[in-house]
């Protein structure tokens, strides 16, 4: 158990691709799976591993991820002694600079017990056992591990992504972005595992020379000056950084063996409850290759689609490869297709609704039909 090690979890994704979802919410407690929020992953990676004291560093507008974090309990977080922080006061967006919400909150990395770090973002979808990458890790003599996975479809998936290029030692020599030009690339998984001391090292440099801005830019200047070696994971992986990859990798949640490999018994993802009925089917429902989340009341065809929780879907009304987020009415009749709906959407009766699987339409509260 890493009982040494902290976890930092810096939500600073780009999420410009993805603005329709993020309006009032971070992309970490974006909903995904039917049940679970997109922070649940990395969150429940970390506990997994032993480890329990994590930091979540986010930004303004948090409201919903507050609310969905509460005080850390379903990832057994809820304590006296280490346990989960949230820092939030900074009107500086991540994605552009890191350093200075590090750099305002370093009492707090020097009052932590632990001597290691294992920095990551939320948006890499994944079970990652971070036990056996530490032991890599421990045993290489790294100074800095980064965590990657090598690819044959970055042509379709990991758009924007950063890739690495690493020697025949797994050492990182540079590091460029996916462009989609090649099918093979290692995609970097943006998680690092140091020496806390280190950490907060490379934030101090940062503050008084003023030459970087984000912790990894440093990392990846820094390569000569520091021994920076990569660690290969071999699971199922996917970035949700645009509206697409969301989908695309909702979609794929629908195959057996993928949500088999993602939700693990052996690593569990954890979310927190909430405390509803079963979901309810009528006899005039039909249901096909779908995941329903409790509370629902299904009396319309379900294909292919990710209902939430507590939502009504009406007699007669016809859903397929839709995402369909919690609390939302779909009137009788109504037909949907590659449709994603944001939290109370209320769609009429009769409303005839389609977009694409590579541009699928969303239908946010202020525009509900």
């Amino acid at each position: 158990m890493l009982k040494n090690y902290m976890g930092i979890i810096n939500l600073d994704e780009n999420e410009d691709k993805i603005r329709e979802l993020t309006r009032n919410r971070p992309l970490a407690s974006i909903p995904i799976a039917g049940r679970y929020r997109i922070i649940d992953f990395i969150l429940s990676n970390m506990t997994n591993a032993g480890i329990e004291n994590i930091g979540i560093f986010t930004k303004m507008k948090s409201r919903s991820l507050m609310d969905h974090l509460s005080n850390g309990r379903p990832w057994d977080l809820n304590r006296k002694i280490n346990g989960l922080r949230v820092f939030n006061f900074t009107n500086t967006d991540p994605n552009n600079d890191d350093i200075y919400n590090f750099s305002n909150n370093l009492e707090y990395l020097y009052k932590c017990r632990q001597e290691n770090v294992i920095l990551s973002s939320s948006y890499m979808i994944c079970n990652i056992d971070f036990k056996e990458a530490v032991k890599y890790h421990e045993q290489s003599g790294n100074d800095i591990t980064v965590i990657y996975k090598k690819v044959k479809d970055a042509n379709e998936n990991f758009l924007c992504c950063e890739t690495l290029n690493i020697n025949e030692c797994d050492r990182l020599l540079s590091v460029g972005k996916n462009i989609g030009s090649k099918k093979e690339a290692n995609i970097c998984m943006e998680m690092y595992i140091m020496k806390k001391d280190l950490f907060v090292e490379i934030i101090k440099e940062c503050v008084s020379t003023g030459k970087y801005r984000k912790v990894k830019n440093a990392i990846y200047n820094s390569l000569d000056k520091y021994k920076v070696g990569t660690y290969r994971f071999e699971g199922f992986l996917r970035c949700i950084n645009s509206l697409k990859a969301y989908y695309s990798t909702s979609m794929e949640l629908l195959d057996h063996k993928v949500n088999k490999e993602l939700f693990s018994g052996v690593r569990p993802i954890y979310t927190k409850t909430n405390d509803e009925v079963p979901a309810r089917y009528t006899e005039s429902s039909d249901v096909s290759n779908s995941i329903i989340g409790n509370g629902c009341f299904i009396e319309g065809t379900v294909e292919n689609s990710i209902i939430f929780r507590k939502v009504n879907v009406g007699k007669g009304a016809v859903l397929r490869d839709c995402i369909i987020l919690q609390n939302c009415v779909i009137g009788e009749n109504s037909s949907l297709s590659n449709i994603i709906t944001d939290k109370y959407v209320e769609i009429d009766a009769e409303k005839q609704l389609k977009g694409d699987k590579d541009i699928p339409l969303v239908v946010e509260k202020e525009m509900t039909l």
